[in-house]
């Protein structure tokens, strides 16, 4: 009895950080049960290879601690081919309907041309890749998906500074 808890205790603190700094993005798909891409289709997270990325998994109520730096991305001309901003939007951690943010969001993807917006209905990716719920999220990926970078919180202007030399690095 006690080696099943010890395994089953182990095997849980492993599962607490299922994406880890040094680690390939482990795959996944939100599709219409689980949420999609900004014009409702399945997005696969096996498309962010080839590019290098910084992904926000975000509460959208939560999302001040890293407008800023968003703001930031937005104005580097990075080059499209080579780098991409991907923001996904847990949907179920807020108080706003879906419908609703949704719709601004997609009006807003027109603006940020290098940014795509995610939609998780289901908080799928809090329990796939284990990203804090009701937080933002930051992660950068090479292009091979390695993720270089992870953090979850509010963003400081030092946490800034080394995810933009990553980025500057990895291009």
């Amino acid at each position: 009895m006690k080696i099943k808890m010890i395994t089953a205790s182990l095997f849980a603190s492993m599962m607490l950080h299922a994406v880890n700094v040094g680690e390939v993005l482990p795959p996944v798909v939100l599709d219409k049960d689980n949420g999609g891409d900004s014009k409702d289709k399945a997005w696969h997270s096996k498309n962010l290879r080839g590019k290098v990325h910084v992904l926000l998994y975000m509460d959208p109520d939560e999302r001040k601690g890293v407008m800023s730096f968003i703001d930031t991305l937005n104005s580097k001309p990075y080059a499209k081919g080579k780098y991409s901003t991907v923001s996904i939007v847990n949907l179920a951690a807020t108080w706003m309907p879906n419908a609703v943010l949704q719709s601004k969001l997609s009006k807003k993807q027109k603006e940020l041309q290098n940014t795509e917006f995610v939609f998780d209905k289901t908080k799928y990716l809090v329990k796939q890749w284990q990203m804090q719920d009701d937080a933002s999220n930051v992660l950068v990926l090479d292009k091979n998906m390695k993720i270089l970078y992870q953090k979850s919180g509010i963003l400081s202007k030092k946490d800034e500074k080394k995810i933009l030399d990553i980025i500057e690095e990895q291009l």
